[in-house]
Parts: structure tokens; sequence; C-alpha cells
């Protein structure tokens, strides 16, 4: 079929059809573009003129019985029909519809008139059979990849864009836009002044004239039918088995309805329904196909995920831009801009009256030199950039994210069908005013609130199920233990996750305990069991904590490994952290984590030594979590258990060995130095040993990186103690030249995490030399002040009351005296 033909039969806005356009002998094959509303306002105008007896809508039949759900007020569309398999919830479908969606039309229109309506694609049961389940791994399995190849080689036709090339436009969207949204059901220019489904009365369109409604469903009937002789399938054989279903299902409905029957489905199927077949050759392309189980209900969808290619395999750029044109009762551009005005407005950006009738203005303008019927989203789209942005794509970045796609989420009734872990979860929501949002937003909680401790039990234990509705971040107001936040959002493929969790349990509560055993039973790392104990914690499982605490002790006694000890040992120690904010019951925890805290300190030592780089470093982030671990420990111990002071033995060997690693050396004198369990004049005496000509650079760089690496406060402990300061500055200097090259990656990593302001100040004070013993700073050269080689005790004690006072600690006595 040459490009000729193509165009011949492509629809060109009015359309002058033969006799078989007019006659309104049925059954009318509506052919239309997915979620299009120039299509949804098409698709209206031909049912109220032809009056059809019936409606069939490309859908899975086993929708049949949800489909009166669509006229209960409380269903709010973007929604979409969810089919999955019983046994396997994750081989899921979505058939999503927004409200100007021709299918959902169609059905508010025949639920509306009390017209038979029924969905006619083929079974879920089927398609969820031929659909292959995704590999856990991309790329797994050399089948799949052979598959995957042979799927690539024939490519799947998209018939907008070729019927916009073969008309002369290089974007498919511009094009559909002028042929269809931009017109009438009748074929006349749209000057937005027809009222749309909810506010059009009945008699809008005549029911004399149903061939003038009818007429652009016969143009693009021949488009397609030009389309399918030069492409074939297009690439997508299983078609073939879905349209001899459709086939079979339309001639049911015509034994039973007579020829008055409409059918809403896809342009491209058109042909093919209109095809003479004979039931025998339909039939035989159903044989032996597989089948399984399904389940279908209806979910909430949203505009973000309709801009996908998904569902009905026709996924859209704009839908909030299509909703506005279904939507607007009349002058559509001039109602855009006001919304466009209203969001600039809320985000503190100036925009007058006069913005947006210069912005209309502008649009109209870039349609007729265009050459386009009226303006669309790309002149809109370029006049609010001009107008209203000032030209930045910044704001208009937040024009396309909230109204050009938008965050509409649908809404369903509670009579629609669910597991009964999603009912759980819809209560539960609903009692603790935790709405979905199709929004990203961020919720802070107070523990100590009922309330929003009941809330922080439910995320954490959705988050055990793999039902991602919100993420843990970090809090911007406090880091006590009562405070949480999270960052939520919820997208409809949650409702498969909660779909597939339904296995482990009837509620929340349940299904979270039933899986977090069984992760118990199967965890095979210790880190692995101390991770899930604290999730435990998190959510409220006490029904879980026996077996999981059962398997934590049993993979402590076995495990030997002092790395896989002091992974376990911090996530123990957070969690009896909870007992306090949660009223939670950590006697278990504590006897566990003390005896891990003890095989610790007796295997640490030796596990320092004889590493390479590599273990070096990561065993330097494990004594740096224990000392967390086992301050958070000695916190909540009672009196006379000695951990801490076993701790500090641990480290004092671990800072005095030769034949540890040096950056583990450092970090051990600095832990000690910090918590005042070391002595200045011995962290400067290990210094100065570690330092000495005779230790190898490369080993002194190490002793350095552990000592004031990383944003842990080195650099300042520089800053304030200038005679570790001269030391390092004394080494450094004195590093020969031929080995500085090796050291100097060491260094730089050491020295470039420390703030600006930081590291310049340490540039000065090395600039400046060092202050000759028994002189101030002030004597030798200006210093900034509060700087030194020692603690100016004078200055600290005028300091001292008012740290009392903020801290609300009384006086001491000599100082009330005075």
């Amino acid at each position: 079929m040459s490009g000729a033909a193509v165009a011949a039969a492509a629809p060109r806005g009015r359309t002058t059809t033969g006799p078989a356009a007019r006659s309104a002998a049925g059954p009318w094959l509506l052919g239309v573009r997915h979620h299009g509303p120039g299509s949804a306002r098409a698709v209206l105008a031909a049912l109220r003129a032809a009056r059809p007896a019936a409606v069939l809508i490309e859908g899975p039949p086993e929708g049949d019985a949800l489909l009166p759900l669509a006229a209960d007020p409380r269903m709010r569309p973007p929604v979409a029909l969810l089919a999955h398999a019983v046994d396997d919830p994750g081989r899921a479908s979505f058939w999503p519809m927004a409200a100007f969606s021709p299918e959902w039309v169609a059905i508010r229109w025949a639920l509306d008139h009390d017209v038979p309506v029924r969905f006619i694609d083929l079974p879920a049961a089927h398609s969820l059979a031929l659909k292959e389940p995704a590999p856990e791994e991309p790329g797994e399995g050399p089948e799949r990849a052979e598959h995957a190849q042979e799927e690539e080689v024939t490519p799947v036709v998209d018939p907008i864009r070729v019927l916009a090339e073969t008309a002369g436009y290089d974007d498919p969207e511009r094009w559909w836009e002028d042929v269809v949204e931009h017109r009438s059901p009748t074929g006349e220019r749209d000057d937005g002044g027809m009222r749309l489904e909810g506010a059009t009365p009945d008699d809008a369109v005549p029911d004399d004239a149903p061939g003038d409604a009818l007429a652009p469903f016969v143009a693009l009937a021949e488009a397609m039918s030009a389309l399918r002789e030069a492409y074939g399938d297009g690439g997508q054989p299983r078609d073939a088995v879905r349209e001899a279903y459709m086939r079979i299902q339309l001639r049911t409905a015509r034994k039973e309805f007579g020829d008055d029957v409409a059918v809403v489905c896809g342009a491209w199927h058109v042909p093919a329904l209109a095809a003479r077949t004979t039931l025998a050759a339909d039939r035989s392309l159903l044989k032996g196909l597989p089948k399984v189980r399904t389940d279908l209900t209806w979910v909430p969808w949203t505009h973000r995920r309709l801009a996908r290619q998904s569902g009905y395999g026709a996924g859209i750029d704009s839908p909030g831009w299509y909703g506005h044109l279904f939507e607007a009762a009349d002058r559509p551009i001039e109602r855009w801009m006001t919304k466009v005005a209203g969001l600039l407005r809320g985000e503190d950006r100036f925009v007058s009256t006069a913005h947006v009738i210069e912005a209309v203005r502008l649009a109209e303008t870039l349609a007729a030199l265009r050459g386009r019927p009226l303006a669309g989203l790309g002149e809109t789209t370029d006049a609010v950039r001009a107008v209203m942005c000032e030209g930045s794509d910044v704001p208009l970045a937040l024009v396309r994210d909230r109204l050009i796609v938008g965050e509409s989420l649908g809404e369903v009734p509670d009579t629609a069908p669910a597991v009964p872990l999603q009912r759980d979860l819809t209560r539960s929501q609903r009692t603790l005013r935790l709405k979905p949002e199709a929004s990203e937003r961020e919720l802070d909680l107070d523990l100590r609130k009922e309330t929003d401790a009941a809330r922080s039990r439910l995320l954490h234990r959705l988050r055990l199920l793999d039902v991602g509705w919100g993420d843990p971040v970090a809090g911007r107001g406090s880091t006590g233990t009562f405070r949480e936040s999270w960052r939520l959002s919820w997208e409809p493929e949650l409702h498969v996750r909660v779909a597939e969790a339904g296995v482990w349990g009837t509620t929340v509560l349940t299904a979270a305990t039933a899986k977090a055993a069984s992760q118990a039973v199967a965890a095979t790392a210790l880190a692995d069991v101390t991770a899930l104990a604290e999730h435990c914690l998190l959510a409220g499982l006490p029904d879980a904590l026996p077996v999981v605490m059962k398997a934590l002790a049993d993979r402590a006694a076995l495990d030997a490994d002092v790395g896989h000890l002091a992974d376990a040992l911090p996530a123990l120690a957070r969690s009896l952290r909870y007992g306090d904010v949660r009223s939670t019951d950590t006697a278990a925890l504590t006897e566990v984590a003390a005896g891990l805290a003890e095989r610790i300190c007796v295997g640490l030592p030796p596990a320092c030594t004889g590493l390479d780089p590599d273990g070096a470093e990561t065993l330097r982030g494990q004594v740096e979590e224990v000392h967390g671990a086992i301050g958070l420990l000695d916190t909540g111990a009672e009196p006379g258990t000695g951990l801490r002071e076993r701790w500090d033995a641990v480290l004092h060997k671990l800072a005095a060995r030769d034949t540890v690693a040096g950056v583990i050396r450092g970090r051990a004198t600095r832990l000690l130095l910090d918590e005042g369990r070391l002595a200045e004049d011995e962290a400067a005496r290990l210094m100065g040993l570690a330092l000495s000509p005779g230790t190898p650079p490369a080993d002194a760089a190490a002793w350095i990186e552990g000592f004031v690496g990383g944003a842990s406060g080195g650099g300042m402990l520089l800053v304030h103690d200038e005679r570790l300061l001269g030391l390092v500055d004394a080494w450094l200097t004195g590093v020969p030249a031929d080995q500085f090259t090796d050291v100097l990656p060491l260094l730089r990593r050491t020295f470039s995490a420390y703030e600006p302001g930081v590291r310049r100040t340490l540039g000065e004070l090395v600039r400046r030399g060092p202050v000759p013993e028994g002189a101030r700073r002030d004597d030798a050269a200006p210093a900034t002040g509060g700087f030194g080689p020692g603690l100016d005790r004078t200055r600290a004690d005028a300091v001292e009351p008012v740290l009392r006072l903020l801290l609300g600690r009384p006086p001491e006595p000599a100082e009330a005296a005075v």
C-alpha cells in the first residue's frame, strides 16, 4: 500500500462520506485513540445519535461484574481495572481509564441510560497466562534474551505517527490535536463552545443526524484499513488472537441485540472486526491458549501513570492538558492560562491579569503563524515560557509537572472487590488519617504521640512487606529517637504489591509478623537477623520477636567472624533505644547484645593485624560503629557491668600496637581522645611515634587518615591544638621527595573532606609557623581569636555560667555566693 493511499484515507477535519457512512444501520465500530478527549467527545456524540441497544468495549470480560461500580458517585477517575493471577499476584495487568477516556465515557453513557455494556477483549485469564513473567534480574537466562531479540525483529507500528508523517507532520501529537482535538464531532472547528460529559443535555446532538456523528469513525476506519494492508499486524502477532475473540463476542451480541450494537475499541482493531471470517476460523485461533485463575478489581490510577506506556499501550505525554480540553466548558486557552497563573502565584511568582491576556494573545498568534486551527499545547507552552516565566524553563518545569502531566489520584468505592489485606490497609489509612496521594510529600512524626506512633508502625510494617509507600529520611528538626521523618508517595503498582503480600496474612499486622518470622528462619547472615530484629521493633511485631531472637541467638553462637559480629551489634544497640520511645520490651535483646559486645572485645585486636589497605579501611568503619553502639549499650546498662572499661582497654591496645594497621591505630587514638579517656600529652606522644622518621610514609599517612580524616571534626582538632598541627606539619615537610607522590592521594582524601573554612584556617596557621615555647600567639603574630597552643582557663571560666544556664544546671556553690 502506497503512502498516497494512506494519505487519501487519513481523516482531514470535515470529511465527505458516502452512503455507507451516512447509514444509521449498525453495528457501529467506533475506533478510538485510548485516552483521547477528542475521541471521547466523538464517542459520546455517536452514542447519543445512534442510541445502540448494547455497548461493547475493549477490555477483559471478567470485568463485566465490576462495570456497575463506574456509576457509583464515589468512583472518581482516573481509575484502572487491575487483573492479577491468583497464584502469582506479581503477574498483573492494568486497564487505566481517565475521565476523558472514550471507554470511560461509553461505560458511563450506557449505565446512565440502562443500556447493557460488556467487555469483549481476550479474557485476562488468557492474557496473563500468555504474559511472560519479568525476570528478577535484568538479562536473566539466555532464553529470555533470545526471545527479546526475536520480538525486536519486527518493530511495533504506531498508527498515529504513520498518519501524521503521511500528512506532512513531524509531531504525531500536533497532528492529532489539529485533526481531532480541535474539531467538533460533526467535523466543524471546535471553538470551545461544546459542553462535555455531565454538562451537555442529551439533545445536544440531533437524533435525526447519526451520520454526521458517525462520519469521523468511518474516515478513521478507512485510514486504519489502509495501514493494516500496508503493515499487517504492525508487529503485534498476538492481536490476531485478541481480534478473533472480539469477533466472536460481537457475533454473540448481534444474536442477542440485533445490529444495534456499538463497539468502542482501538482504531487499529476496527478493520479486523469488520473483516468477514468464519466462526470456526476464529475459534481455531483460540485453541490451546494457556489459562490461569485471575482476580479483578478497580484501583485508583494517576495522571502521571497515564503518561507512561502501560495498560492499553497508549501512554500520553500530557494527561493534564487532555483532561483540561475535555472538561473546559468554553474558552479552553483562556481557562488554561488562568490555571497556569494560579499555580505560579501559589509559588510566589508575580503573575498579573495582564500576563494572562498577553499569554493568550501570543498563543493565538503563534497558532495562526504555524497554520493551526487553534492554539495547542506547544503554542500555550511557548506563550507561558515567554510571558509568565520570563523565558526561564525552571518555573515552566513546575507547570509541566503540576498541570500538563498533573497529580490527580483517582478514588474507588469501598464496595469494589479487594484482597483482605488491602481492605485492612484502607481501614488503617482512614483511622490514622494517612490519605494516599500521588504527589510526593514529607511526613514528620512525634513518636511520643499515640497516632504518630501508630503511623510509624504501619509504615514500617509495609516496608517489611515490600509495599514501598514511604521511605524514612533524615529529620530536619531533631535527631532524637522520638522523631521520624518519611517521604510518602503512592503509586498504583503498590496495589499489586499489596496483593502479593496477601499470601502472608489478611491484615497488615499478621502479614508482617508471618513474613518476619519466615525471613528469620531463612536468614543465613547474622547482620540480616539483627536488622530484622530492628525492623520488628520499629514495626511493633511482638509475636515475631521470639522467632527472630531465637534465630539471632543461634546465628550469634555459631558465627566467629569479628567482622560479622561488628556489623550486627549497631542494629541491636539502636533497637535497645526503642524500649523507652515505643514502650517495647527489649530485655531479650540486651542479653544478646552484651554477649556480642564481649566477643568483639576479645576478638577485635587479633583481627586488626595483617590487613591490606581495603580490609583496614573496612575494619576502621566497623570500629567506629561498634564504638557508637557500645556507647548506647553503656548508657542503658546497669552499674558495674564494666562494658565501657573493657572497650576502652581494647582501644588502648589498638592504639599502642605497631602490628595494627595505621588507619585503625589512628582512629582508636582519636576515639579515646574525644571521649576524654586519653590525655592530650599521650595523644601527642602516640602521634609523634606514628610520624617518626623510622615509620614508612605510607603507614604514617594512614595513621593521619585514621586520626584526623573524614568529616568527623579532625580539622577542628588540628585548628585548636597547634601542638598536633605542628607534628603533622613537621612530618609532612620531612617526607622524602621520591615518596611524597605515593602518600599524596591519601593526604588529599584526608584533608579534602574538611570544610572550606577549616582548610583556610589551617593554611593560615601553617603559614604563620609554630608558636615558640612559652610565648602567646598574639606575641608572635596576629591570629584568629580563640586559637592557641593550650586551654585559656580564664576565658573558659567566663563561658561556664552561660553554659550552665543553657543546660538548666544550677550554679556551683562558689558562683552562687558571688
